[in-house]
This record gives structure tokens, C-alpha cells and sequence, in this order.
């Protein structure tokens, strides 16, 4: 709201110092409060890609175990989330790692991941909406096959496909994933959502659209 760089990156020092210093340290028992804050240094960099502990483990230098315990108090105090790949023998669909985002996107600094994120955010919002108050199924996945095609975000309602969506800056190319995807799954609506503005067509039948759109049909 103030609009002003400095205050927000003295807000993310402050933010970060109290979740790590004062609530995980009073809450969980927790030693290697150093160790934690190196782990944060390292996130901002996995944001939007695949998630492997194993190699935050060999970056720190300590245990999986520490950090699969690190990872999950983090989480739990609503530092990051994790959306899971989607399995389906249709697509011999990855089954392990999931990809990492923040519910602060706001200290992403690479603009593609850092909007990545946002639409990350706003479909997790929707999905916990239609879980928590209308009573649907929902579930929010990422794509992602043996072959290394990528899709970005999946919903799926009672366990059936509802829509995708690939998230970029400003292509207006159908992404081919969208459609190898879309084919396979039998997959009803696809998107490819772009920060650009007053973008909003059709091309193979996947809709090209503006984020600042695409969002209002959100909660």
C-alpha cells in the first residue's frame, strides 16, 4: 500500500525474523534456528520449480530428515505450500516431487516466477473455497510426465478433470503442453493465462487470457 521498496523489503527482513525467531522457536522445539534461516535464504530460488529435499539437504550440508522437518514447520506457519503433481496412467504422470510456492509472492524477485506464484495463490484460495464452503472436491495439481511435459496448474472436482492452466508473461502461443495435455485428459476448459493486459482469445480451442480477467471469475 505504500508503494515504496524500501519499507517492503524491511517488511520481508521483519516478517521472516519473526516467524523464524519468535513463533517457530516458542512453538516447536526446535534447536537449529540458524540452520532454518539458511533454508529460507536458499527458497526463493526453488519457487515455481520442482522441489528436491534431497538437494536442500546437500546445500545445507545435514540430514533429509532435518530438512523434510525444516520444510514442514515452514509450511505449517504458512511460509510456502506445495502443490503435488497429478497421477494418471493416461499421461505416466510424475509421482514424487511437488513444486514449491509462497503465500508472499511479493519476495519473488524474477518477475515470470514471481507471477507464476500469484496465480498460484489465487487458485489455491479458489480451490480451498469451493472445498471449505460449497462442499466440492476440489483439488489443485501441476502436470507433469515422464517425458518432462509441464503444465503449470490442474483442478480437478470429484476427481474429474475441470480446468488447466499455463501461466506466462506475455506469450500469446499455444503452449503445446497445454494441448498434449488437454487431449489426454480429456480436460474441459484450458487457459493460458498471461500478465499482459486486454488479452483475451481463442486459439485451438484454448483461451489466451489476462490475468487481471481471469482472476475476477476467482474468489
Amino acid at each position: 500500500m505504500k508503494k515504496n521498496d524500501a519499507f517492503l523489503k524491511r517488511w520481508h527482513n521483519e516478517r521472516v525474523d519473526r516467524i523464524i525467531r519468535e513463533e517457530i522457536r516458542d512453538i516447536e522445539n526446535v534447536r537449529e534456528i540458524s540452520m532454518i534461516e539458511s533454508l529460507v535464504e536458499l527458497l526463493p530460488q526453488k519457487v515455481s520449480s520442482l522441489l528436491s529435499l534431497n538437494s536442500l539437504r546437500e546445500d545445507l550440508e545435514v540430514s533429509f530428515k532435518s530438512v523434510k522437518l525444516w520444510m514442514d514447520i515452514l509450511e505449517k506457519f504458512y511460509y510456502h505450500f506445495r502443490i503435488y503433481p497429478y497421477t494418471s496412467k493416461k499421461i505416466r504422470s510424475l509421482r514424487k516431487e511437488p513444486k514449491l510456492y509462497f503465500w508472499d509472492w511479493s519476495e519473488i524477485e524474477n518477475e515470470a516466477r514471481r507471477f507464476e506464484n500469484m496465480v498460484a495463490s489465487h487458485l489455491l484460495k479458489f480451490v480451498h473455497f469451493l472445498y471449505d464452503t460449497l462442499g466440492y472436491k476440489a483439488e489443485l495439481y501441476y502436470l507433469r510426465d515422464t517425458e518432462k511435459r509441464e503444465v503449470d496448474f490442474f483442478v480437478v472436482v470429484n476427481k474429474k478433470p475441470w480446468f488447466c492452466v499455463e501461466a506466462k508473461l506475455s506469450s500469446q502461443d499455444v503452449d503445446k503442453n497445454l494441448k498434449y495435455f488437454s487431449n489426454k485428459l480429456k480436460i474441459p476448459f484450458v487457459y493460458q493465462v498471461v500478465k499482459e493486459g486486454d488479452i483475451d482469445i481463442f486459439k485451438e480451442d484454448i483461451r489466451i487470457i489476462s490475468a487481471s480477467k481471469f482472476l475476477t471469475a476467482l474468489v
